[in-house]
């Protein structure tokens, strides 16, 4: 459950806040040699100021894959290539993106919901095997049923309060 949240956070990282993040690039992938690479395995990302991406490829003559790479990712970024690195300016959010970007934060919210759901209901299954098979009585089945209960509302509240918080980013200006 604990690596659904993690999960779960890293899908929110990928989500736009209208502020320059390096872990918006986290998903693009460069076809380096004929192998799929990550682009933070290529090259230097960093955030010189709040509404640009700089990103410095280690090797320069990899420089147009990588260009190409973000031009074709779902990012959203135009690049601007001066030769020896690439700069990505981050546009202010429009009231509507914004709305589209929390909306794509609950749809990753619940899928990581219903990620914990499926462990639970495994973890359920698996107790009521063992309750059938005799391996444990029927008050220690409700026993840990119960404390299953427990540790998924946990995690469902951790991924709540983190969906708070990316909704809290995006809409503010």
């Amino acid at each position: 459950m604990q690596k659904t949240v993690e999960s779960t956070q890293r899908a929110f990282n990928t989500i736009r806040t209208g502020r320059a993040n390096a872990s918006l690039l986290d998903k693009v992938q460069v076809e380096y040699y004929g192998t799929p690479t990550p682009l933070k395995s290529l090259a230097n990302i960093s955030t010189p100021d709040s509404s640009t991406i700089l990103i410095q490829p280690y090797d320069k003559s990899s420089l147009n894959l990588v260009e190409k790479a973000i031009s074709m990712s779902d990012v959203g970024l135009t690049p601007s290539n001066d030769g020896s690195v690439i700069r990505l300016n981050i546009p202010p959010l429009t009231s509507d993106r914004r709305k589209e970007f929390v909306k794509l934060a609950a749809k990753y919210a619940e899928e990581g919901r219903v990620a914990i759901r499926n462990i639970r209901r495994d973890a359920l299954d698996s107790i009521r095997k063992q309750e059938k098979g005799a391996e444990i009585s029927e008050d220690e089945a409700r026993d840990q049923q119960d404390k299953l209960q427990k540790i998924t509302n946990k995690y469902t509240e951790k991924i709540d309060h983190l969906l708070a918080e990316k909704e809290k980013d995006i809409t503010t200006v």
